[in-house]
């Protein structure tokens, strides 16, 4: 997965950035197929900076999306199984002493990749799941007082069962609010069924895909997103929204002000798909639900899938009832 290093010179352009979008998007459908939708919001959440949270039954292509952005990126990759025993070492990594020196060398975890895959993250006791987050938000570990930098560009994509919580660990609201978006696959339609039945072989549509872009252009790409402008009245768009979110009478708690960081920073991306340097109303309201929906406390005591879907409900009523700009 190596691929030639390019020199961060400048920003590219807003069409040239368009352009690498849809190159890895159309890459990523090669793998995943009638997911255009949700693959243009991965595309979206990597390439804002974020880590992206997938939520859904098994067998509908999480492993496979995840494997092919890493792919299509060109991005050094590691899948950690987070079960009932995982140690914060097992993923952070540890100091090993080494007795013909008498000293101890970092021995880095599987957590110092590019793109780290949590699967089932719900699975692992607190503690290993709060090292995670913590390396998530900081973008390093502490072990034995040494700070370890971890790779950059560096996202972490988690994954969840939403229907089956036996023996799990629900992630505390707090730590749902690192990831930037949550998204769900959902089946493929019956069309798109019928042609895997007919079309692939026992080989993983992964292992046919190239890369199409490098890790320094989506370092690139990251920091057009951080130049795309975002004028005071979508700003105040977004305030109103998270606004509406915090007095609406169905939900507990509503959106945090990392929340509305991180809504500012996905619609900043998600602009880069119309090949523009600004941000719009309807770039915020494409993102909303996927950046909100996870970070809110509702009132009712539905868990796992409905209590993503009654969120996800609340966010399109709140989007309908607070007047955009022009």
């Amino acid at each position: 997965m190596n691929s030639p290093a390019r020199a961060v010179s400048s920003l590219p352009s807003p069409a040239t950035a368009r352009a690498a979008l849809e190159r890895v998007a159309a890459n990523l459908s090669l793998a995943v197929q009638g997911k255009d939708k949700e693959v243009r919001l991965a595309v979206t959440c990597v390439v804002a900076g974020g880590h992206l949270l997938l939520e859904d039954v098994p067998g509908v292509g999480k492993t496979t999306l995840v494997e092919a952005l890493a792919r299509s990126f060109a991005l050094s990759f590691s899948r950690v199984q987070f079960t009932a025993d995982l140690m914060p070492a097992d993923i952070l990594g540890a100091q090993v002493f080494h007795a013909q020196t008498a000293t101890f060398s970092f021995r880095p975890g599987p957590l110092f990749r590019q793109l780290v895959l949590a699967d089932e993250l719900n699975r692992a006791p607190p503690r290993t799941q709060s090292a995670l987050l913590e390396a998530m938000a900081q973008g390093q570990v502490s072990l034995d007082g040494a700070t370890h930098v971890l790779p950059r560009p560096f996202t972490v994509v988690a994954t969840q069962n939403p229907v089956d919580f036996s023996g799990t660990y629900p992630l505390p609201d707090s730590q749902l609010d690192r990831f930037l978006m949550r998204l769900s696959l959902g089946h493929p339609s019956p069309e798109v069924e019928a042609r895997l039945l007919t079309t692939r072989d026992a080989s993983s549509p992964v292992e046919a895909l190239k890369a199409v872009t490098s890790p320094e252009e989506l370092t690139e790409l990251r920091a057009q997103v951080a130049a795309q402008r975002l004028d005071d009245t979508v700003a105040e768009y977004i305030v109103r929204l998270a606004q509406a979110t915090r007095a609406h009478g169905d939900i507990e708690r509503g959106a945090s002000t990392r929340a509305v960081l991180a809504l500012g920073m996905a619609a900043r991306a998600h602009a880069l798909w119309e090949s523009r340097d600004f941000v719009t109303p309807g770039d915020v309201r494409a993102v909303l639900a996927p950046c909100l929906a996870h970070r809110l406390l509702l009132r009712s005591a539905n868990q796992g899938a409905y209590t993503r879907d009654e969120a996800t409900h609340l966010i399109e009523e709140v989007a309908r009832k607070v007047v955009a700009p022009r």
